[in-house]
């Protein structure tokens, strides 16, 4: 719910973490009542704090509250960002999900590297010129989830077209001194945590370490993964703080492959043969995230944040008849200046920020013979065909302020600088061929908030976002090979091309409020794109999309969402119903070969809901859906997944003291067939390819959690 500006910001935020705090925190000054906070919390922030701050966007933000999802099985993005309005989320099988906001990353395969998104980590860099690796993202570990819509991601330096999510771990503040949890089901399941976590004096800490591991619902979906967190927190004094994170997590995933609609229908355990036969797989054997992020507090109304982080992700790709080993290791360093001021008699609101991501030079890839086949035939594995090196940068100078311009009136404003570097290379054998692009660009912002009562608010933005390629895609999407006498390189891409930024103008209008329908919130969205980097499948058998610039294209949109109360008993009893509806309407305009066709790969329309029953011992239960629209699978429109429906149920039990928690989350319960993701072809001119992945079938998870405090 919108929060009223009557109430100084500070105090506001206070009151929400701690109510029974608010009735004496009035009588304060201002300058009393944010030193107190930061003695409280320092730099960490509740999900009463995110929700009050993100309310303050003029534009579409989602909270997540990671205590509801935990509620449930939750083994990847797919389950963590669901009921979420504007976000499209799907599991192809294991960790690898695809994420979409706003046609964002529309066509883009899932998996690691996927993006149009930018991802951080308590608020420092995940997403790198490389694109964002999934393997870090370890929903028990998280505390909330921040996602700023659009052009909304903003003041965190985005990017991309689908705007910026930020992932926030558990501190010593928020978590228990113990907590085990453990969680089991269909398809050879089995999820494992132990973590801990407390503050001590000005010190705190939260350690946990994870593992999992599954059969998987379809064929050759088995996967593993262990990992650890860890983060300390500690306070010199009332005006500085710092913070180190450290994050180390393996995982393994068989891939299945794409497969056709017929298949889905009529026998949607069964993998691609190619799959199984040449027993692909992607592993990443050891990805580290460590980082910093200190504050400092100048006065009571500015502050100074800095951030840095050593990222290093390696993969080890078996997927086709090659092996691919990849090296990938980002540098960030971020940079934010925060005031509170008045100007011209104005409340006023400034941020300065700076971000900057850096491949360093081990960036790159080995590719060598696993099965020999085509042009390979006679060459034994692991003989070598081509070395290659991706490197890049990113980095966005962004000013912004939000000025009160009449009461509960709120005028947002911004400029961002932007440079972007991409570099591919074929080092190995000679005359491989080498391209450089370098670009500026800029992205400003304006837009305006208006609190029209305590629970209503109106708000509308113009903003422009740019996104530049992958620097990897610029050798997988070349057409110039190696001619035939070049020994086992033959065929290989030999000279990376040349591609555009992706930009993008989007209008926005919406509004978010309290109602006696419940909370709601609703946004509507007219998007202008240039150059927009689209995938495609060259051809069935292909393992890795190519991506080009198109024609010019257009993302506009609805996305609503409404939490309502519907019952309430005398005891404390509730019957409550979470609804989240997504419009997504994205085409061509006017090109020459598909006209206005439809952006294929996402579903036009997308809607979630759970009607749930709370009683006031600590049980629940509920039953969801989700529908989904049919799908276009090629750029032709020719052929499209089939719409479906999907019906689940929860029931569980929370202990009223906190301390422990057991669920029984079913899934499916009609055991639908159906296509949960879609990487599009170009035209298949109405034949049924093997461009899809099945969702998972009818499925029982079962879970319990202890924590001690």
């Amino acid at each position: 719910m919108p929060s009223p500006n009557s109430l100084p910001a500070a105090l506001l935020g206070l009151a929400l973490a701690c109510p029974a705090m608010a009735e004496e925190a009035q009588g304060l000054e201002l300058g009393q009542v944010l030193i107190q906070a930061e003695e409280q919390r320092g730099e960490d922030q509740t999900i009463e704090d995110a929700e009050a701050r993100l309310a303050q966007v003029p534009g579409g933000t989602n909270v997540v509250d990671m205590r509801r999802p935990l509620q449930g099985r939750v083994a990847s993005n797919q389950d963590v960002l669901a009921y979420q309005p504007g976000v499209y989320a799907q599991s192809a099988g294991n960790e690898g999900v695809k994420i979409s906001i706003r046609g964002s990353g529309i066509n883009r395969a899932p998996g690691a590297h996927a993006s149009g998104l930018y991802a951080m980590l308590d608020g420092l860099p995940l997403t790198g010129p490389g694109g964002t690796p999934y393997e870090l993202l370890e929903p028990l570990w998280l505390d909330h989830v921040e996602v700023l819509r659009g052009a909304n991601g903003f003041d965190r330096g985005a990017l991309a077209l689908g705007g910026a999510i930020d992932y926030i771990s558990h501190t010593g503040y928020d978590a228990p001194l113990l907590q085990v949890r453990y969680a089991m089901g269909s398809h050879g399941y089995q999820q494992r945590q132990v973590s801990s976590g407390q503050v001590l004096g000005d010190f705190d800490y939260y350690v946990s370490t994870t593992d999992a591991r599954a059969d998987g619902y379809q064929d050759h979906t088995a996967s593993e993964s262990q990992g650890v967190i860890a983060n300390f927190g500690y306070r010199f004094n009332p005006k500085l703080e710092t913070r180190f994170y450290l994050r180390y997590r393996q995982t393994d995933n068989d891939l299945a492959g794409r497969v056709t609609k017929h298949s889905i229908e009529h026998d949607p355990r069964a993998a691609n043969p190619a799959y199984v036969a040449r027993d692909d797989r992607r592993e990443q054997p050891g990805s580290t995230f460590f980082g910093n992020k200190t504050t400092y507090y100048i006065d009571d109304d500015s502050s100074i944040q800095t951030g840095l982080v050593y990222h290093d992700y390696p993969m080890d790709l078996r997927e086709g008849p090659n092996r691919l080993k990849v090296a990938y290791t980002d540098v960030s360093g971020t940079f934010d200046y925060k005031r509170r001021d008045t100007l011209w008699g104005l409340e006023s609101q400034s941020t300065l920020g700076l971000r900057v991501t850096k491949h360093l030079p081990n960036a790159g890839a080995s590719e060598s013979v696993r099965i020999p086949t085509g042009n390979t035939v006679g060459y034994a594995p692991g003989t070598p065909i081509r070395n290659f090196t991706y490197q890049g940068s990113d980095t966005v100078l962004h000013m912004g302020n939000d000025l009160e311009i009449a009461d509960d009136l709120w005028l947002t404003t911004g400029l961002a600088a932007i440079y972007t570097r991409r570099e591919s290379a074929v080092t190995f054998p000679q005359g491989g061929g080498k391209t450089s692009l370098n670009d500026w660009d800029y992205a400003p912002r304006v837009g305006l908030r208006y609190q029209l009562t305590p629970d209503l608010q109106l708000f509308g933005n113009l903003s422009r976002s740019v996104e530049a390629p992958h620097p990897w895609s610029l050798i997988y999407s070349s057409n110039i090979r190696f001619p035939a006498g070049s020994g086992v390189a033959t065929g290989a891409q030999r000279d990376p091309v040349k591609l555009q930024n992706q930009t993008a103008t989007t209008l926005e209008l919406g509004g978010r409020g309290d109602s006696t329908m419940g909370q709601w919130s609703l946004a509507w969205y007219y998007a202008q794109v240039q150059h927009e980097l689209l995938s495609v499948l060259p051809d069935a058998n292909a393992v890795t999309p190519y991506e080009l610039n198109a024609s010019p294209t257009v993302h506009q949109g609805v996305e609503a969402s409404l939490q309502s109360n519907l019952w309430s008993s005398g005891d404390g009893g509730q019957l409550s119903l979470r609804q989240s509806y997504t419009f997504s309407d994205f085409h061509y305009r006017d090109d020459d070969r598909f006209g206005d066709n439809r952006l294929p790969g996402l579903p036009m329309h997308y809607y979630q809901g759970e009607l749930r029953y709370d009683w006031p011992q600590g049980f629940f239960a509920g039953l969801n859906t989700q529908w989904v629209s049919k799908t276009a699978v090629d750029y032709a429109n020719s052929y499209y997944a089939d719409p479906y429906a999907l019906f689940g149920a929860t029931v569980g039990y929370n202990a009223p003291k906190g301390d422990w928690q057991t669920w029984l989350d079913l899934r499916n319960l009609t055991n639908k067939h159906y296509a949960a993701t879609v990487t599009p072809g170009y035209d298949d001119k109405g034949l049924d390819a093997a461009r899809s992945t099945p969702g998972e079938g009818m499925a029982a998870y079962v879970g319990v959690s202890w924590s001690l405090r």
